[in-house]
């Protein structure tokens, strides 16, 4: 096989050296960031904090909000449909756009000035840096880079996350040999794994070494679609009748004890060597509403399907701080289970009861997972409303301006 080359938050004080430091980053030259009000003359900076802030799509624009009171920061304006992913930086988001991702800057640094107590706070941006080509599909932060993939050029973009915050639309790319909805990870030892196919059918997985030969590949994965990230550095990516777990360079296929039992998202956690994914029977379904998930041990291979009180969709599962699975059930509650025992742990009652819409780009409910926090958005209520996933308590509920449908976030 050839290739041509071509992750509820806390305030973070910081010491006023680390401060300038930091915001000396924000500001080096290269493509366009957004910048913050210049901070007046008289005295250093004091501190910097932290400021997490969620993301949130709707047909023309993102709702940027404050992840701590859900208060509004910005609305932008897009064209055409639009997919979020966080770059894991703590600042930044990749904006899919048609021809491309495009990164947001989330505007999440609010400094301290003087001994008056003067606050700046960054707004939210959408910059000029841009990667990759035509059909953007999956972002995947792991291993201090974040993998881009472009579906229509099979495009893949290697990207370092400090290198954003300081401006620079800088990447290490190649071409994978056909372009295909694919999914790429890039690795700490410079190895990257990439999924294998064409426009018409896909695979399996391929692993290339630093120098982007192929070292190991498995076919036995028909359908391959999405991945996730285990304890210990494990990877998996789903399939139409199984999952393939890789561990190193050694790759195991997990089957499915249904003849199609198709694993295609999942959601994997560093505290968990166990990984949440869903499960669909019906081979021949234009959309199948599923009521089992699955658990896969990414130790010994063992996947265990666990029946759900309810249907979920493909933006309905996640993992908690500790690594729990969370699924937001169509009855409208957030489930939380034990990703060992797969013992329901609790039911949090949040939103109404809700239909899965046969369009996948129509507005749905959409959970997102932040510390402790879970993050439950509504769109026919127009309401996103937060849970402590361990108390099961809500922390905060606000109004939105529209029918969301996508939803991420940075921690600052």
């Amino acid at each position: 096989m050839h290739f041509s080359r071509t992750k509820l938050t806390s305030t973070v004080a910081l010491t006023t050296a680390a401060a300038i430091a930091l915001v000396g980053c924000g500001s080096d030259t290269g493509e366009s960031t957004s910048s913050s009000p210049a901070a007046p003359s008289e005295g250093p900076v004091e501190q910097q904090s932290a400021t997490p802030r969620l993301a949130l799509s709707y047909d023309g624009g993102i709702l940027v909000l404050d992840a701590e009171n859900l208060e509004q920061v910005a609305d932008i304006p897009t064209e055409g449909f639009i997919r979020l992913n966080t770059a894991d930086n703590g600042r930044n988001v990749f904006v899919s756009e048609t021809g491309g991702f495009r990164v947001l800057d989330m505007g999440t640094w609010t400094r301290q000035h003087g001994d008056h107590g003067h606050y700046y706070t960054s707004e939210p941006t959408m910059t000029d840096m841009t990667f990759g080509g035509e059909e953007p599909g999956h972002v995947v932060p792991h291993d201090s880079r974040i993998t881009l993939f472009s579906d229509g050029t099979g495009e893949v973009d290697i990207v370092e996350p400090a290198e954003l915050l300081r401006g620079n639309a800088e990447s290490t790319e190649f071409t994978v040999p056909e372009p295909h909805h694919g999914v790429a990870v890039f690795r700490e030892d410079g190895s990257l794994v990439v999924t294998r196919g064409n426009e018409e059918e896909r695979s399996g997985i391929a692993i290339l070494d630093s120098e982007r030969n192929e070292i190991a590949s498995n076919d036995q994965c028909p359908g391959v679609h999405g991945e996730a990230a285990a304890a210990d550095g494990v990877l998996t990516f789903g399939c139409q009748d199984g999952i393939l777990i890789v561990r190193g360079n050694e790759i195991q296929k997990v089957q499915s004890p249904d003849g199609y039992g198709r694993i295609g998202n999942q959601a994997g956690s560093e505290e968990s060597p166990i990984v949440l994914g869903d499960y669909k029977v019906d081979e021949n379904a234009e959309l199948e509403r599923p009521n089992q998930f699955t658990l896969t041990d990414t130790r010994t291979g063992e996947l265990r399907i666990v029946p759900f009180p309810s249907s979920y969709s493909f933006r309905s599962i996640e993992r908690g701080p500790g690594g729990e699975a969370v699924i937001l059930g169509t009855d409208g509650s957030l489930y939380v289970y034990d990703p060992v025992s797969a013992e329901q742990i609790r039911s949090i009652p949040v939103i109404d009861a809700w239909t899965e819409p046969d369009e996948w780009q129509s507005p749905m409910p959409n959970v997102h997972v932040q510390g402790d926090v879970a993050y439950v958005t509504d769109p026919n209520a127009q309401t996103v409303t937060a849970v402590n996933v361990t108390t099961g308590e809500e922390v905060a509920q606000a109004d939105l301006s529209q029918p969301t449908i996508e939803l991420t976030g940075v921690t600052g």
